[in-house]
């Protein structure tokens, strides 16, 4: 098998890992539903995370040319996110909140469990989706649609990159959990990762016209976000979960587009 084989049925994985989207086997892929293997599939995840960036960049670009409005063309927008990965990143921010209401480890990551949506799960579910679809309807009325449309490629890559940084970093704070399943990628793949998702955001980003303080803040800010996430999984939880990670990836994006909407004039 070529690199170039590899690397298709590792981003094929990822896709299908993060999304609904029907992926079809690839010719010389042995096994289209194995589990993923977080450690070999790594180098992949900024990719995987500019694909599903694709639609709801597309379905944004659209609106706006049906004149239908930012804040509608924004909506849209996220709800082809929701529709298309499932809510997966959006269950793991609500479970994390609601384990904010734990006063032990033990009962937080019972919580986290719980298929229950409770007032702080509620809460932040409902700011993501308003902060999100809030920044994409500025950005709309602020750059064109070439420009918002590389701002939310490089917004998906980043914060999916970000992530990550709670399971590298961080052992599983389960013996049993998704997290554990999926091992824990090194720390060295990690930053070719990180390398790829940088050199997406510039190539996208600078042909553009994106402000260069935009895409800087747009890596910093996601970069920090999955720092902050990581920071609290080890407080809070003495270790990482897969919910940790999609609250790690929700707030990044939301960082890394309102980052960009500060240096834009209004």
């Amino acid at each position: 098998m070529s690199p170039w084989q590899a690397a298709a049925i590792d981003l094929a994985h990822c896709i299908r890992f993060y999304s609904r989207l029907p992926v079809p086997a690839l010719p010389w892929e042995q096994d289209a539903h194995a589990p993923p293997s977080f450690p070999r599939l790594l180098r992949m995840i900024p990719v995987a995370g500019l694909v599903l960036g694709l639609l709801p960049a597309m379905v944004l670009g659209l609106a706006l040319l049906l004149d239908l409005g930012p804040w509608l063309a924004a909506t849209l927008s996220v709800a082809t996110v929701v529709l298309t990965t499932g809510a997966l990143h959006e269950d793991g921010l609500a479970d994390t909140a609601d384990s904010i209401g734990g006063t032990t480890r033990e009962k937080r990551l019972e919580i986290m469990r719980d298929s229950r949506i409770g007032s702080f799960g509620a809460s932040a579910l409902f700011l993501a989706l308003a902060l999100r679809t809030g920044a994409l309807a500025a950005l709309a009325s602020r750059i064109d649609g070439s420009a918002i449309v590389a701002a939310i490629l490089i917004a998906a890559s980043l914060s999916r990159t970000a992530g990550l940084m709670p399971l590298v970093f961080l052992p599983p704070a389960r013996a049993d959990g998704m997290s554990q399943a999926v091992g824990q990628p090194a720390r060295k793949t990690f930053w070719r990762a990180a390398g790829i998702a940088v050199i997406l955001t510039i190539v996208l980003g600078v042909p553009s016209g994106l402000p260069f303080a935009g895409i800087v803040l747009m890596l910093v800010l996601s970069g920090l976000s999955g720092l902050a996430l990581t920071r609290f999984a080890e407080r809070h939880l003495g270790g990482q979960t897969g919910d940790i990670a999609g609250a790690a990836q929700q707030v990044a994006e939301i960082a890394a587009l309102i980052g960009l909407l500060t240096v834009l004039p209004a």
